[in-house]
């Protein structure tokens, strides 16, 4: 599917599909593991026209869905984009690296130092006025009013998009943790490939993702960073999943038990099981006016896949993995 637009898409709101394919094709990018990564080098130079340019529409409360991959985060935003008010960005990386250049974790764009995290203080005036010229061009050219922007990751960086967007909500979508790990492993297995010598998966290249996580994200936790060098030595990609997982998840609930009210948990399989009922709940969150389309394109398109089967892990990663599984109310058992 290009845009991921489908037939059910096409025959619902043929009209939102322009929305789509500006998203795709102006601003998102073609990251590492896609076809298409031609066409960068006139996504990046339209974003240096952009912020050269007066800003051509005001952005108001945008909304990022945070998470761990895999996890429903595209499904979400695709069912978002056929409200008539919004425009989707797939995980526009390529934006993101057009503002900082130490943001790229896969090496998609940049292959030079990368952080994990980005705080108010990395939200520069240069940033801001950037991020806010090429998010108003976004919304003038889809023709949309509200953006929604699907970048997990951010989830590490929440502090850096409120600096940016002081009015931003964020969507914090969980899953179970067999079925997402499961998910990211035959990902990577299914789409990973080799490159001039160099490995590109779910983990960047050569494995730079990874290599950040651990060195950045795992020592922030206790229980994990006794195992620090077990952890580092892991080849297994659903075990490895088990730790990004880990940390990604510990953040939303550590955001969530903040009480803030910029925030909603949106459970994948609460999505699922009721689509109609968490369709209108989010779009309250987001104070979107009602829209038939977009609930009963939820109502279509969201239905729960089958189960992964539990695997094994080593026990520094089951007694952790296990008790985010109760935190979220997923299953335990193996």
């Amino acid at each position: 599917m290009v845009a991921q637009v489908d037939r059910a898409y096409l025959q619902m709101r043929p009209a939102r599909i322009w929305s789509r394919m500006v998203s795709y094709l102006l601003f998102e990018g073609r990251p590492l593991t896609t076809r298409g990564q031609w066409i960068n080098p006139f996504v990046f130079a339209h974003f240096a026209i952009e912020r050269r340019l007066p800003q051509l529409k005001e952005v108001v409360a945008p909304v990022f869905v945070l998470g761990t991959g895999r996890s429903g985060t595209t499904i979400l935003g695709v069912v978002l984009s056929m409200h008539e008010d919004v425009g989707f960005l797939n995980e526009p990386k390529a934006l993101w690296s057009a503002l900082r250049d130490d943001e790229d974790l896969i090496g998609s764009y940049h292959r030079g130092v990368a952080r994990y995290r980005l705080g108010a203080a990395d939200a520069t005036l240069g940033v801001i006025r950037a991020a806010h010229r090429i998010y108003g061009a976004y919304l003038r050219a889809s023709l949309c009013s509200r953006v929604v922007d699907k970048y997990p990751e951010l989830i590490f960086r929440v502090p850096f998009v409120k600096q940016i967007f002081p009015d931003a909500k964020f969507l914090f979508l969980s899953r179970d943790g067999w079925d997402t790990c499961s998910s990211i492993e035959h990902w990577s297995t299914r789409l990973g490939v080799s490159v001039n010598g160099e490995r590109h998966d779910w983990w960047g290249v050569n494995g730079r993702k990874w290599e950040l996580l651990v060195s950045q994200i795992v020592p922030e936790h206790a229980d994990l960073r006794a195992h620090l060098g077990e952890i580092r030595m892991l080849q297994d990609h659903r075990a490895m999943a088990a730790v990004e997982w880990i940390v990604t998840m510990r953040e939303g609930l550590r955001l969530l038990e903040e009480g803030r009210n910029d925030i909603l948990h949106v459970p994948y399989e609460s999505l699922c099981a009721d689509p109609v009922g968490m369709a209108q709940r989010i779009a309250d969150f987001m104070s979107l006016k009602p829209d038939s389309h977009y609930i009963r394109y939820a109502k279509k398109a969201l239905s729960l896949p089958g189960r992964k089967e539990a695997f094994e892990l080593p026990d520094y990663l089951l007694t952790p993995f296990l008790a985010t599984q109760r935190a979220l109310g997923c299953s335990e058992s193996l």
